[in-house]
C-alpha cells in the first residue's frame, strides 16, 4: 500500500501529520503456501499473514482445505448453518477457505475458529497485490473481547489461487495445503534484535488495555532474554507534527512540544478536559530517555520495570499521570532523575529534540521493513510481526528469529515448543549406556548432531554413528571401546594417545569395539620358548618358569643361573671400585707433580733476584767489559 503524501491524523479538527517520506511504504509480510494436491495446482504460492491470531512462527502445518457450501464469506456463525470444521480423529486439520467482503477479516477468523477450523484462508475478490489483513480500528468493547480470543493463524491468498482451489473442490478433488512459518522471520545469528513501538497513553480504549497487559506479562521473558545477551531490544514512540498553518492554534499548543515539532493525539479527544496530547508526548519522551540512560549504564532491561510500574502507579484515571509520579517511580528503581531530565531537555524551546528526532527518523521504513504507523507494532530482525499481542505468541516469534541450535533455554520450554527428542530420540544416534544422544532439541524441531560431552567431541553423522575423539575420550564410556576386568585385572582397547579408534591391547585379538579375545602365547609359541622353560597361559598374558635354580629373564626369553648372576654382579662391582681407585691415584700423582713444578719455579725466581747465577749473562767481571 503506497502513500503519495505524508500520513495525516485528524484530532478535534486539527490535522496532525506524520513526518514520513513522500512515498511512504507499507510492507506486506508474506509467507509461503505449498499446495501438495491436486496435481493441476501443485506448487508454492505467496500469501499475506494476518495481523491477528497466532501465526505458528518457527513451525509448519498441513491440512485439508474445505470451502463451505453456505456462509462462504464467514460473516455469520457457522453453527446457524449446522456446519462444523472439526477434523476427525487421526485426520488432517481443516483449513477453511472463505471469500473476502461484507465484514471484518477478524470476524471471519473468529467464526471459522468457533466452527473448529485450524486455519482460515481468505480468497481475495480483487486482482490486486496482496494486502495485510488487520484488526478494525473502530473496535468496540465487544469486538475487543473476541479479537483477544482469536488463536488460529490466517492468510490472504490471491483471487486466482482461491478460484483454482474452489474449482478443484467442486470437481471432488481433495486439496491439501502446507503452511510453513519457519522462514517467516530472518534468523541470521544467535542474537535477535527487536523493537516495540508503544505509547504511554492508558486511556485509548481496548488497545491500550491490551498493550499494558502485554507489557506486564512479557516483562519477565524480555528481561531474561536481555540480561542473558540473547536479544537487543529497543522501544520506540510514534510522533506527529503540527502543520505550520496551525502552530498558533490552541489545539497545537495543547498537543505538541518544541514549537509544534512533536505531537500526540489528545487521550479523550477533548482538549477542554483531562490530559492532552502534550502530556502524552512528554511521558513518551521520558520513557525513551529512561531507556537511553539505562542502556548507557548497561541495564536496558530496567525499562520494562519503569513502564509497567508507571502504568500501575500513575494512571490517568487517578490523575497521577504527571512528572511528580514518574519521578517517584524512577527513584524507586535507583535511577538518578537529573539524568533523565537532562536527556528530556527544554520542551518549551522552539528547537529540535535529539531523542524525538531520532524517533521520527526511525518510523521511516528501511530495507524489508515498512513504515511504522500503527500502535502497537513489533519489529523482529527488521520484519514487522504479524499476530496477536500476547506473551506466548510474541515469544514464539522471537524464538524463530534465532539461528537453529542457538536458541536460549526459555525458547525450549513446554509452553513454547514440543521437544521432539522425547519421542524415539528424534531418530538420532544414542548411547543408552551413558545416556548420550545426538538429538538436540530446537525451537523449529530437532537436529541430529554428535555432541560434546565433558570436553570430549564426538564425530559422526549424528543419525547412525557418533564416536568419541581426542585425548580425553577414554574417560567417557571407555571411548566406545571394549573393556573387561577379571581377577582384579582390567584391560581396555581404548588408548588416550590415539585420537580415535579402538585397538585390542597386547595379549588380545579382536575388533577392539565389542570383542577382544585372549591370545594363548603358549600354544602359538610366541613366548617362553627357551630351553628348559615351562609356559602357562593367563588371561591377557602368560607365565614362564625355568627348571631348577634357573631364573627367567622375560625381556630376553632366557633362563640363567641365579648364582652366576650373583658372581657376575660382584665382579662388576669390584671392577668399578678398582677403576675408581686407579683414577683417584692417577689424579693425585698429577696433582703432586704440578704442585712441585710450580714451587720449583717460584724458588728459582726469588734466588735470581738476590744471587747471581753462573749461567746468567751479567755474571761476568766488569773489567772484562773495558777495552
Amino acid at each position: 500500500m503506497m502513500r503519495p503524501e505524508n500520513v495525516g491524523l485528524v484530532v478535534m479538527g486539527l490535522v496532525l501529520v506524520w513526518l514520513g517520506p513522500c512515498t511512504g511504504r507499507f510492507v506486506v509480510e508474506k509467507n509461503n503456501l505449498r499446495v501438495t494436491s491436486p496435481e493441476a495446482i501443485r506448487g508454492v504460492y505467496e500469501c499475506a499473514l494476518g495481523n491477528f491470531g497466532v501465526p505458528q512462527y518457527g513451525g509448519s502445518m498441513s491440512g485439508a482445505v474445505v470451502y463451505p457450501k453456505a456462509n462462504q464469506k464467514a460473516c455469520k456463525n457457522f453453527n446457524d448453518f449446522d456446519i462444523s470444521f472439526r477434523s476427525r480423529p487421526a485426520g488432517l486439520p481443516t483449513f477453511v477457505l472463505v471469500d473476502r467482503g461484507d465484514c471484518y477479516f477478524t470476524l471471519k477468523a473468529w467464526n471459522a475458529q468457533r466452527a473448529g477450523a485450524a486455519t482460515i484462508l481468505v480468497a481475495d475478490n480483487r486482482p490486486e497485490p496482496l494486502i495485510t489483513m488487520d484488526a478494525p480500528e473502530d473496535e468496540t468493547s465487544t469486538d475487543a473481547e473476541y479479537l483477544q480470543n482469536i488463536t488460529i493463524p490466517s492468510a490472504l491468498v490471491s483471487r486466482s489461487l482461491g478460484t483454482a482451489i474452489k474449482t478443484a473442490i467442486a470437481h471432488g478433488e481433495p486439496v491439501h495445503i502446507s503452511l510453513d512459518w519457519r522462514e517467516a522471520l530472518p534468523h541470521p545469528n544467535d542474537r535477535v534484535a527487536y523493537e516495540l513501538w508503544t505509547n504511554s497513553n492508558d486511556e485509548c480504549g481496548p488497545k491500550c488495555d491490551a498493550q499494558i497487559r502485554f507489557l506486564k506479562r512479557f516483562k519477565g521473558a524480555a528481561q531474561i532474554l536481555e540480561k542473558g545477551g540473547f536479544t537487543r531490544f529497543t522501544p520506540h514512540y510514534i510522533t506527529w507534527y503540527c502543520p505550520e498553518a496551525f502552530l498558533a492554534s490552541r489545539q497545537c499548543k495543547t498537543q505538541c512540544i518544541n514549537g509544534g515539532r512533536y505531537c500526540a493525539p489528545d487521550p479523550e479527544q477533548d482538549v477542554s478536559r483531562g490530559y492532552n496530547g502534550k502530556d502524552v508526548i512528554v511521558q513518551n519522551l521520558r520513557q525513551a530517555c529512561f531507556f537511553r540512560v539505562m542502556n548507557e549504564s548497561g541495564k536496558p532491561w530496567l525499562w520494562w520495570d519503569y513502564v509497567t510500574d508507571f502504568a500501575i502507579r500513575c494512571p490517568m484515571k487517578e490523575e497521577k499521570y504527571n512528572k511528580n509520579c514518574a519521578d517517584q517511580v524512577i527513584r524507586s528503581l535507583g535511577v538518578d532523575v537529573q539524568k533523565i531530565d537532562k536527556c528530556i531537555g527544554d520542551i518549551e524551546a522552539d528547537v529540535e529534540n535529539p531523542v524525538l528526532k531520532d524517533e521520527q527518523e526511525s518510523q521511516v521504513g528501511k530495507g524489508s521493513r515498512g513504515d511504522v504507523t500503527i500502535l502497537p507494532t513489533i519489529v523482529i530482525n527488521n520484519r514487522q510481526y504479524r499476530g496477536k499481542l500476547e506473551r506466548s505468541a510474541v515469544l514464539k516469534a522471537l524464538c524463530s528469529g534465532f539461528r537453529e541450535t542457538s536458541e536460549p533455554p526459555i525458547c525450549l520450554t513446554e509452553d513454547i515448543e514440543t521437544n521432539e527428542c522425547l519421542q524415539n530420540n528424534g531418530g538420532c544416534w544414542e548411547d543408552k549406556t551413558t545416556n548420550i544422544t545426538a538429538c538436540r532439541d530446537t525451537f523449529r524441531g530437532r537436529v541430529c548432531q554428535c555432541p560434546i560431552v565433558q570436553g570430549v567431541k564426538f564425530l559422526g553423522d549424528g543419525y547412525t554413528h557418533c564416536e568419541a575423539s581426542g585425548a580425553l575420550r577414554c574417560g567417557i564410556n571407555n571411548g566406545g571401546c571394549w573393556k573387561q576386568t577379571q581377577m582384579g585385572t582390567t584391560y581396555s582397547a581404548c588408548r588416550d594417545d590415539h585420537s580415535k579408534g579402538c585397538k585390542c591391547p597386547p595379549g588380545f585379538n579382536g575388533d577392539g569395539l565389542k570383542n577382544c579375545t585372549d591370545v594363548n602365547e603358549c600354544e602359538e609359541k610366541t613366548a617362553c620358548q627357551c630351553r628348559g622353560c615351562k609356559c602357562k597361559n593367563t588371561w591377557g598374558s602368560y607365565e614362564c618358569s625355568c627348571s631348577g635354580s634357573l631364573l627367567y629373564i622375560r625381556e630376553h626369553d632366557i633362563c640363567i643361573s641365579k648364582d652366576a648372576r650373583g658372581d657376575v654382579s660382584w665382579g662388576v662391582i669390584w671392577i668399578i671400585i678398582m677403576g675408581l681407585g686407579a683414577a683417584a691415584l692417577g689424579a693425585y700423582t698429577v696433582y703432586k707433580y704440578r704442585i712441585r713444578t710450580y714451587m720449583d719455579s717460584e724458588i728459582r725466581a726469588i734466588m735470581a733476584q738476590y744471587m747471581p747465577l753462573d749461567n746468567h749473562p751479567n755474571s761476568q767481571p766488569s773489567s772484562q767489559l773495558e777495552l
